[in-house]
């Protein structure tokens, strides 16, 4: 992995962790944790995560983009921000 892709999964990974699991236990969150399925984030967390990918990734996200496939654990988010920036 790239040391940009391992800033980018870390920054991932402390915005969900501090914002929605109000911890900075890395443990707490495995990469490939279900978002929705765990009850992480629900749709109100999606929005946030969306704006936040815009506001510190600059990845802008489409409606038609808006699916769980792309949005809903570490893993899906890596490989959405990988397909988006290539």
């Amino acid at each position: 992995m790239s040391q940009v892709a391992t800033n980018t999964e870390q920054l991932l990974r402390t915005f969900i962790l501090e914002n929605y699991l109000f911890t900075d236990d890395e443990s707490k969150l495995n990469n490939s944790d279900s978002f929705l399925d765990t009850g992480i984030l629900d749709s109100m967390g999606i929005l946030e995560l969306i704006y936040f990918l815009d506001e510190e990734l600059s990845i802008k996200v489409e409606s038609n983009e808006m699916i769980p496939s792309n949005l809903d654990s570490i893993d899906n988010l890596m490989a959405f921000i990988a397909k988006k920036t290539a």
